[in-house]
């Protein structure tokens, strides 16, 4: 088979990006980032719109140029038609399109999820990537859940969150202790100089391998409410072992229904991708675990990690190669399923 050449666009919530894969190789992978939204603790959708179309063409043009490669080199374009938001999708999807007619190539639609999941399969992603069947842990801002990944394009989604996904309780648990947006990494940084134990937090009990995580969430608060009212500078004086603590309690929700289902479903390759990958507590816990539970573990590279074109441009070409093309009436949708 020659040697296919794909751009991947990326647009499903605050990150604008775009990748350039050659087989499976990939020769650019550029990121815009929306600093705009920290001063509201959040994604504000109207505004990362907005932000999209002043990044997308930037961003597309440097991926070009950092992978040396000319658009009328361009096999086909891969683009995130969802889930995310609706006005950020709608930039990504219009901008594929419009460029997708204009060089007369072939256009891809792509599943956000799925290409976290599928990030594995990128050359440098990982040593050597998980045989089928694995079970990937998908954890980010917006999702968790365990896959049953069956082959590339054949999924199941045996267990996921019935509320708040786990990096949304690291970002409401860190509004909390009030730490800046996004929470999540800065809790990972501060924890690294905490005790683990300092503190215990309520864990759900929940059915089969679905995940909940408002009710750690309000254990902090309520926690936090009574200790505030003895020592009203209890947050300070004690945030690095609360985030250690917070840490280690959200990594054990994880992980416990993680094992569960690798220990009844009898699979031995374990895979975690999304942005909540990227945390180092999570990381470490399972590297070290890895003997004791029997498990060839497959952990991305971080750029791999949170939101990126790469991921795109890697299902992009596996459904190239399948002539899985998308028809250009096709349009953004915040829901889509795995």
């Amino acid at each position: 088979m020659s040697s296919s050449i794909i751009l991947g666009i990326e647009s499903s919530c605050d990150d604008t990006s775009a990748a350039i894969i050659q087989d499976n190789k990939i020769l650019s992978n550029i990121a815009a980032n929306q600093q705009i939204h920290n001063e509201y603790g959040g994604v504000v959708p109207e505004l990362a719109s907005r932000a999209h179309q002043q990044n997308i063409i930037p961003v597309v043009e440097k991926a070009f140029s950092k992978a040396n490669i000319q658009q009328n080199e361009i096999c086909a374009i891969g683009f995130t038609r969802g889930p995310g938001l609706l006005g950020s999708l709608l930039v990504g999807t219009s901008f594929a399109k419009s460029l997708a007619m204009s060089l007369d190539v072939p256009l891809i639609e792509v599943n956000h999820l799925q290409a976290h999941i599928l990030a594995h399969f990128i050359e440098d992603a990982n040593p050597t990537p998980p045989t089928f069947p694995f079970l990937c842990l998908t954890v980010s801002g917006g999702h968790t859940m365990i896959v049953l990944v069956k082959d590339y394009f054949d999924m199941e989604i045996i267990g996921k969150t019935i509320d708040d996904a786990a990096g949304e309780a690291f970002d409401k648990i860190g509004k909390i202790f009030d730490l800046d947006y996004p929470a999540g990494p800065i809790v990972d940084r501060l924890a690294k100089d905490g005790n683990p134990d300092a503190f215990k937090f309520n864990k759900p009990k929940m059915e089969a391998y679905d995940y909940s995580f408002s009710g750690i969430k309000t254990s902090v608060l309520y926690f936090i409410q009574k200790e505030i009212r003895k020592d009203p500078d209890f947050i300070k004086d004690n945030i690095n072992d609360l985030c250690a603590s917070v840490q280690k309690s959200i990594i054990e929700i994880l992980m416990d229904k993680l094992e569960k289902a690798a220990k009844e479903l009898n699979i031995n390759d374990i895979a975690i991708a999304g942005g909540v990958s990227a945390n180092s507590g999570l990381r470490q816990y399972m590297e070290a675990n890895r003997e004791k539970l029997g498990w060839n573990i497959f952990i991305p590279k971080f750029e791999y990690t949170t939101d990126n074109a790469a991921m795109i441009a890697m299902v992009a070409k596996l459904k190239y190669e399948r002539g899985k093309f998308t028809d250009i009436k096709t349009t953004a949708t915040a829901k889509y399923d795995l």
